[in-house]
């Protein structure tokens, strides 16, 4: 079937987004889909919809503070966000001001911090930052924690923690693997408890992951490209719950677009790479039984993969039954656990 971009549209009422995360993180709601039919519950009772032996892949990348405000040597105004580090020194990045940069011209970031406009890469720039200092820390000292575009307000104390999952370890995203925000160390304590198994992977989610859609026949799209990191342990732990009958659980579409992307060549293997994996319904997935992910935005590459892992009907159904139970969306909002089906309709 040829998809097109309006096979993955849906009409949402402003008022469903999300501008800002609950109290607690595990009390978000869960929308459980199983066989066509949909259970309402709340995060905190996941570990009941789980067994022992199943085990649940965490992607463990930290959020940079990766939008910068600057001038131009001009004078002009200028607003950076870095969109991934492709080295200790140097970035693809975003770049927003009244006229582009020209390469050789210098932006004048932050307190102190100047960099280097080399060249365009598509619609990106790439950016040589100062070499006294890896970009990581410079973006923690100099740059600001980058929200979602869809939340209408400015980063503030509360979303420097709220906006990183628990487990975050290796800096390197502009975006939250959002799914694992609902996950607090007391409901990480009872899974364990329960029997149900922990691993990692890291995957940097870069910029474009809100990039939308320009092609209306989806063939034609390219994806973005993300780093990622598959540990021994993880695959390791992969294969001991396939050897006992367990389920692998992303959490996470990010987690299932690494673990899917390490499968491409053949079995499933340790080591690091880039992905450009554009799942579309119809793809076969490899790895994953059950998926943990929040709400996707209408046309996004992020609704098309979950469309092709639970299916395209069941999917616009449960969308739908979402908006009308009052359910939040995006980044900050509600999720759901779906168990993957090779059927794309």
């Amino acid at each position: 079937m040829s998809w097109t971009l309006d096979d993955f549209d849906y009409p949402l009422p402003a008022e469903r987004i999300a501008q800002a995360p609950l109290a607690s993180r595990s009390a978000s709601r869960l929308l459980r889909v199983a066989d066509g039919e949909f259970e309402d519950g709340h995060f905190a009772d996941l570990p009941d919809w789980l067994r022992p032996q199943d085990l649940l892949v965490f992607n463990d990348t930290r959020v940079l503070h990766a939008r910068l405000l600057g001038t131009k040597e001009s004078g002009g105004q200028v607003e950076v966000l870095v969109e991934r580090p492709i080295g200790p020194h140097e970035a693809i990045a975003q770049v927003r001001a009244s006229k582009s940069p020209k390469p050789g011209s210098r932006l004048h970031l932050g307190e102190g911090l100047t960099v280097e406009v080399l060249g365009r890469v598509g619609e990106f720039y790439h950016l040589r930052f100062p070499e006294d200092e890896e970009i990581v820390h410079l973006l923690e000292r100099h740059g600001r924690l980058p929200l979602p575009p869809y939340i209408e307000r400015a980063a503030d104390d509360a979303d420097e923690t709220r906006y990183q999952t628990v487990y975050a370890r290796h800096p390197g995203s502009v975006a939250a693997p959002t799914a694992g925000l609902h996950f607090d160390d007391a409901l990480l304590a009872r899974l364990t408890e329960g029997g149900v198994g922990t691993a990692y992977l890291t995957l940097h989610v870069g910029a474009g992951t809100f990039q939308p859609v320009r092609v209306h026949h989806l063939a034609e799209h390219r994806m973005h490209r993300e780093r990622y990191v598959l540990p021994a342990d993880t695959v390791a732990a992969i294969a001991a719950t396939r050897a006992a009958g367990g389920r692998v659980i992303a959490v996470g579409t990010t987690s299932l677009r690494a673990l899917e992307a390490a499968a491409q060549a053949g079995p499933l293997a340790a080591g690091a790479g880039e992905t450009e994996l554009f799942i579309l319904p119809g793809y076969r997935f490899q790895v994953v039984d059950a998926l943990i992910t929040n709400f996707h935005l209408p046309k996004s590459t992020l609704l098309m993969l979950v469309s092709a892992f639970a299916g395209v009907s069941t999917i616009r159904h449960a969308y739908a039954h979402a908006i009308d139970q009052g359910y939040r969306f995006f980044s900050y909002g509600d999720a759901m656990f779906l168990p993957q089906r090779n059927d794309a309709l």
